[in-house]
């Protein structure tokens, strides 16, 4: 939810899976995984500061990293704010993600959370957000505030999903898993989605993506986003 390339990269690889001759038999599943798990709630940072710590860089250059990622997303048609926005704990977030799953409303709560975040002037990562957002997407608020007020509620389902990533070998997202057997790891583009797509229809042995490493975020927070 943090990471502009999962932002990025679904939006391409939605564009791939269009482009795929049996999209309407593929059943996609989103899992958890946290960039900064021992970041506490309620500990936010604005982006710009976490970026300029963590790289050693200005804040002009850390906003040059920013306008980088941006002119991505725009080219898929997203809208991205390289300013005002913060960085924090997405446990709650993927905590009732798995409640909009359990109530089929997953999808879009995924897209309103993202788009809050990356687009627009609200945190993802403020308790009233998050619940307005739920209700945007479907769930019963009741339903939505007791699963953030109550911390163990989904727990175990966000850390099921943060090991099987760690069996599956992905130390930094966005990264596809396809038939539980090729990964594809980063923001590729969407033909590169579509190649992976139609080579684990096909049994092929590997599903490797022929376009080079793709930019993706890693543990702490640490995201690819150019200089």
């Amino acid at each position: 939810m943090a990471c502009p390339w999962c932002y990025i990269g679904k939006a391409r690889f939605e564009q791939g899976l269009a482009a795929f001759a049996h999209a309407d038999e593929v059943e996609v599943v989103h899992r958890s995984f946290e960039l900064d798990p021992d970041r506490a709630p309620g500990d936010t940072i604005p982006v710009l500061d976490l970026l300029a710590r963590r790289y050693g860089r200005t804040q002009d250059e850390a906003r040059g990293m920013e306008e980088h990622v941006a002119a991505n997303a725009r080219a898929e048609g997203l809208g991205y704010r390289t300013e005002g926005r913060d960085h924090g704990s997405t446990f709650d977030i993927h905590r009732v993600l798995h409640l909009a799953r359990a109530r089929g409303r997953q999808s879009e709560l995924l897209d309103l959370a993202y788009r809050a975040n990356f687009a627009e002037e609200r945190s993802v990562f403020d308790a009233e957000v998050l619940a307005a957002l739920g209700v945007e997407a479907g769930l019963d608020e009741a339903e939505v505030r007791e699963v953030i007020e109550d911390r163990t509620r989904y727990a175990e389902e966000v850390r099921a999903d943060e090991a099987e990533a760690a069996a599956l070998g992905a130390t930094g997202v966005p990264f596809f898993v396809l038939d539980r057997r090729y990964g594809v790891s980063g923001g590729q583009p969407a033909e590169v989605f579509t190649q992976a797509l139609e080579q684990a229809w096909q049994g092929r042995d590997t599903a490797t993506p022929t376009s080079g490493e793709a930019a993706a975020c890693g543990p702490e927070g640490a995201c690819e986003v150019g200089a």
